[in-house]
């Protein structure tokens, strides 16, 4: 890869990031908010909720846009509004000591980060050519996972100095982030942009007609692990601090296990079932095996060692099932129709973190072991799906459509605006 795609990519990789740390960094310190704002614990999960679901139900509709006028002039804006969430959210806290408030700019980070990770995987679509995309995106995930683990332990950090600092760093990260994007990246120019939003929905709901039932099950996979994974962080960082005593940087440091060995074998699997496309759905089963079975052990054996162990299995099946079920949906559509498919597809993982911790803190109002085994539960309908509904070959038809056009035509390079 050249020097200048390097810059490219690395500009576009700090998308994702920021966008990951909204959520992941919060999870720390959501003990400490519930203290100073005397709010319950449900309340304080809320932040999360609250900045996961208005992005997962505006997402579509970035897609959309993005589509229709261009990436840049989503992603440059959505950075500046996830910021001034930031800002918010982070006086609300210092200044006003406004729970309201704080949510309200939680909801306006939510709006924003709508328009950066999935939007910058379709810009990066766009401008590396077939030889390089596979490699970019690959960097893409490897941002994405990268701002997972550090995330946990970032917003440790932070929190020395005061829990709510956390607010202002998002926009101390993000507005430097958005200048880079806009200097370093030059978006080919378009093909066709005049697309109205009637036949924008048609064509998705073409898709739908003929892959919707592989795709509902590709869907849920993915946004259960995550709703799973993060209502198990939201539980994680309260136990941690209450039973184990552990705060600051050392719990940091505990919060990112589970992440990295989540991210870790994303990271390795994906690049494995780079080869193994026939393989696809048979890892999203292993995947939903290891969640479901080690939540439903963590329910029935109350031991410190089956929780921990049971933490990082669930990480470590998580981290199969996304490469898998990413691979399978961006390969379900030719890249004239990715898209929407994929803005969908990242609208529903957000509604998963979004109803994690809420969900997982409703179940612990029963016993710890219902909110556990009710996250098995919740696993074992995940993979009845994918057993039912996921028809492999019918998904990678897309893909190999891509690859019979990539052999027809040579690709242009692309032309800046």
């Amino acid at each position: 890869m050249k020097k200048e795609s390097l810059w490219k990519l690395l500009a576009l990789s700090g998308v994702p990031l920021i966008m990951v740390l909204g959520n992941s960094m919060l999870i720390p310190v959501l003990p400490d908010m519930q203290k100073a704002m005397e709010i319950t614990k449900m309340e304080a999960g809320l932040t999360i909720t609250l900045f996961s679901l208005p992005a997962g139900v505006a997402i579509p509709v970035m897609g959309f846009l993005a589509d229709k006028y261009g990436r840049k002039p989503i992603i440059i804006p959505a950075l500046i509004i996830y910021a001034a969430g930031g800002v918010v959210s982070g006086l609300a806290a210092f200044w006003w000591k406004s729970y309201p408030l704080l949510l309200t700019g939680r909801v306006i980070q939510g709006l924003g980060a709508s328009g950066t990770g999935p939007i910058a995987m379709a810009l990066v679509s766009d401008i590396f050519t077939s030889s390089e995309r596979a490699k970019a995106l690959g960097g893409l995930e490897a941002a994405n996972g990268l701002g997972k683990v550090i995330s946990p332990i970032l917003g440790a950090a932070v929190a020395l100095i005061i829990w709510y600092a956390l607010f202002f760093v998002y926009a101390i990260l993000a507005i430097p982030i958005a200048l880079f994007v806009w200097m370093i990246i030059k978006e080919p120019a378009p093909k066709e942009r005049n697309q109205s939003a009637g036949a924008y929905i048609g064509k998705l709901k073409n898709i739908f007609q003929q892959k919707g039932k592989s795709l509902t099950g590709c869907y849920f996979a993915g946004s259960i692990v995550l709703l799973v994974l993060f209502g198990i962080l939201s539980y994680l960082s309260d136990v941690l601090e209450k039973n184990y005593g552990l705060d600051g940087m050392i719990k940091g440091f505990a919060l990112a296990v589970p992440v990295l060995a989540m991210s870790s074998t994303s990271f390795f699997g994906g690049r494995f079932l780079e080869n193994q496309l026939g393989r696809l759905k048979f890892f999203m089963i292993i995947g939903l095996v290891m969640v479901g079975a080690s939540m439903t052990t963590i329910g029935l054996i109350s031991t410190d060692l089956a929780f921990f162990v049971g933490v990082v299995v669930m990480g470590i099946g998580t981290g199969l099932v996304l490469p898998a079920v990413n691979t399978l949906v961006t390969s379900s559509v030719r890249l004239e129709e990715r898209g929407g498919i994929t803005a969908l597809y990242g609208g529903v993982r957000f509604v998963g973190v979004a109803i994690g911790p809420p969900a997982f803190d409703l179940l612990l109002g029963f016993n710890r072991g219902v909110m556990f085994l009710g996250g098995g539960f919740l696993a074992a309908l995940a993979l009845v799906l994918v057993l039912w509904l996921v028809n492999e070959q019918q998904l990678l038809r897309g893909f190999q459509k891509d690859q019979d056009s990539a052999r027809k035509a040579p690709e242009l390079s692309p032309e800046p605006t």
